[in-house]
């Protein structure tokens, strides 16, 4: 059943308000409930009761098919333009292309600057995203701006995004002495990632930047996030190196391979070995569902454990003007290019962009259960499929507890 000749969600005061009680929405559609907040936690999910009396903080949710907040499991929100005048694309469509084109103008845009990155995060939560993994460049032009400015723009809205943040090395590692030491700093001062940059084709290092890498996340205790667009065995070569290094170092659940367009150009065959080795190691995947790139293999993924991120990558950068921080129409995209059809699958789809995303952004759970953040998201769909083809507008978004968005309004 659909509600939309129901009227919109409301509530009985304006703005960003602590609500303790959603009545009368479907969670993943199922039955009708009411979710019971508490100190920006679920604390009960009840039978909706229509008879039974609401506090003056309550908002009627009207029936409408309630989602777990969306989760950006890639982002890089100190990159963006957004809010400012058009910016024609340029340079070389290389990754060292873009990556010059982008250091030769970045500063000229005011990037990274708080404001740009706060008009990015908001466009996020407009669309319902209320969690984030975001790659920050650290570079020796930069230092640690970059992270500086980006938690200063978290700040400003005031919870309505929760982060954690991968100090990125985006032009590269071992190529540019120094960089290590930046990553060794960022993972000091409380960046809980280290990123890294396709080690074979950057640095011209694999075993190099890898062994610097890992040599942080063992000093500092904190995970690493490896950028690896790198494809076929040479890809695939990289991964079984991460693979090794994570087993030696017992960091298995705390390594990540971001893109790796390898696992999805392989034989079979081979796919399955690396897939499985993967999966023991405990090292997961985000993909930006790119157009044109061999999907992954998500079925065989989540059998071997591997877990997968959905994330929106750069929106609007000197990398690429297209993206509008809509992770659920980028779930449509990811459902679509995986040649998904039948309903499993679509809700499998919605997982990954949601409940199965907790881990990357260091959460033990995300769903519309008790005990887990008060994050949710509002849409007019009959079922969690016809959401994943549609990708409805956002009806309402609550984060913490806290309503930061209604009907593509951000109150943050």
């Amino acid at each position: 059943m659909t509600s939309a000749d129901q009227s919109r969600p409301s509530s009985t005061a304006p703005g960003t308000q602590v609500v303790s009680l959603v009545r009368d929405v479907r969670p993943w559609g199922g039955d009708r409930v009411d979710l019971h907040v508490t100190d920006g936690r679920f604390s009960a999910v009840t039978p909706h009761d229509p008879a039974a009396p609401a506090p003056s903080d309550a908002i009627d949710g009207c029936r409408l098919l309630a989602l777990p907040g969306l989760v950006n499991a890639h982002a890089h929100v100190d990159k963006s333009w957004w809010g400012k005048d058009w910016v024609s694309y340029g340079g070389e469509a290389t990754t060292q292309g873009r990556i010059a084109h982008e250091r030769a103008h970045r500063d000229e845009l005011g990037i990274p600057g708080v404001e740009v990155t706060l008009a990015v995060l908001r466009e996020l939560v407009r669309h319902g995203t209320t969690a984030i993994r975001t790659h920050v460049d650290v570079d020796l032009g930069l230092g640690l701006r970059g992270i500086e400015v980006v938690r200063e723009a978290l700040a400003e809205l005031r919870g309505a995004v929760h982060a954690e943040i991968v100090a990125f090395p985006q032009d590269g590692v071992l190529r540019r002495p120094g960089v290590l030491d930046l990553l060794d700093a960022a993972a000091a001062a409380g960046a809980e990632h280290v990123g890294g940059l396709d080690p074979a084709s950057i640095d011209r290092d694999p075993v190099g930047q890898l062994d610097g890498l890992f040599a942080i996340a063992e000093r500092r205790g904190v995970g690493i996030d490896v950028h690896l667009h790198d494809g076929g065995e040479l890809g695939a070569f990289q991964i079984e190196l991460m693979v090794d290094r994570t087993l030696r170092a017992g960091l298995q659940g705390r390594v990540n391979v971001a893109h790796g367009f390898a696992v999805g150009q392989l034989p079979a065959a081979r796919q399955a070995d690396l897939v499985a080795a993967m999966g023991e190691a405990g090292i997961t995947m985000t993909t930006v569902a790119p157009i044109g790139a061999a999907p992954l293999p998500l079925p065989a993924l989540h059998e071997a454990g591997v877990a997968v991120g959905l994330g929106t990558d750069g929106i609007r950068d000197l990398w690429s003007p297209y993206g509008t921080g809509d992770l659920l129409a980028l779930t449509t995209q990811l459902a679509r290019l995986s040649r998904f059809r039948h309903d499993d699958e679509l809700v499998a789809a919605a997982r990954i962009a949601t409940t199965d995303a907790a881990r990357f952004v260091g959460r033990d759970v995300h769903d519309l259960v008790v005990g887990a953040p008060a994050d949710i998201v509002l849409v007019d769909a009959e079922n969690v499929p016809d959401a994943v083809v549609r990708a409805p507008r956002r009806a309402l978004v609550v984060a913490g507890g806290r309503v930061v968005a209604r009907e593509g309004d951000v109150l943050v």
